[in-house]
This record gives C-alpha cells, sequence and structure tokens, in this order.
C-alpha cells in the first residue's frame, strides 16, 4: 500500500499514521481550547429541531404532510418556491412542573424548520395549506410544463 492511501481502520477511526511505531489522532472536541468550547456548545444548542414529514406525489400535485400539534398559527412559516418547501415553526412549552418530576420527557419543544427538495416544479400561486387536528397538509400542484398559451403581438 502507497504511502499516501490510508487504511480502511485509518479512515474509520481518524487515525493517521506518522511512522510504523507511532500513530497520531486527529484533534477531538476536548482537544479543543476552553474558549472554544462554549462557543461550540451555544452554536449546537441555537440548532433547530428537524420537522419529520410524509412527501408524496400524484399525476397532479406533491403533497407534504407533517405533524405540528401544538404549534400555533402565527408561531408557523411556510415558504415555498418552485422547487422547494421550507416549513419553520415553534412549539412553545407550558411548564406545568419542576424537572426533577418528570419521569419521561420525550416531546420536542422550541423552534424545527425543514426544507424539502421538490422532484418537480410547482404552481406557487396554487398551492395551498391547511391544518387539521395537529397534522399540516400542504397541497403543492405541479407545474403543467405542456401548457400552452398564445400570446398577441402588438406594435409599439
Amino acid at each position: 500500500m502507497s504511502k499516501d492511501k490510508r487504511s480502511f481502520f485509518e479512515r474509520l477511526t481518524g487515525t493517521v499514521r506518522m511512522d510504523e511505531d507511532r500513530i497520531e489522532s486527529k484533534p477531538t472536541k476536548k482537544d479543543r481550547p476552553k474558549e472554544t468550547d462554549s462557543s461550540w456548545i451555544d452554536e449546537e444548542s441555537e440548532k433547530d429541531g428537524e420537522l419529520t414529514v410524509d412527501v408524496y406525489q400524484t399525476a397532479e400535485m406533491i403533497v407534504v404532510k407533517s405533524m405540528i400539534a401544538g404549534v400555533r398559527p402565527e408561531d408557523l412559516d411556510v415558504s415555498i418556491t418552485r422547487d422547494m418547501v421550507t416549513i419553520r415553526g415553534h412549539r412553545e412549552e407550558e411548564r406545568i412542573s419542576r424537572e426533577e418530576d418528570y419521569l419521561a420527557r420525550e416531546l420536542y419543544w422550541g423552534s424545527f424548520s425543514r426544507t424539502i427538495q421538490l422532484p418537480e416544479e410547482i404552481d406557487v400561486d396554487e398551492a395551498e395549506a391547511v391544518e387539521k387536528h395537529g397534522l399540516l397538509i400542504l397541497k403543492l400542484p405541479k407545474l403543467d410544463k405542456k401548457r400552452q398559451s398564445r400570446l398577441k403581438v402588438k406594435t409599439v
């Protein structure tokens, strides 16, 4: 094996062989200086949770479904382009107990977002979003690429 090519084990573990007797590891998070650690943690804690979605298509439209129970409509933002949908929101937690009183905490509270690349272009003006029993349903009509329209030529 050439000296430049790393073995499967070296690629898997992140170790770099310096010479035959010594193996040096790549720096890890714990090797970073303290001031870097705090900014790293803040950055991670500010990340949005990822919203789970179901996406399917019919001959005429693309449908996106997502559970958004507990989110007020004013805390939800759905933005679309011809080839992408982004859903952002915030689920506010109502504190009814002390932290130590919880037996299980599995629900996600806080900000969330999800961007979905669409398989085909959609008609942005005809798209609709409805919420029913905590389920968000986006109906995105596909762009009719075969549709033709006649233009009148004007003289200027």
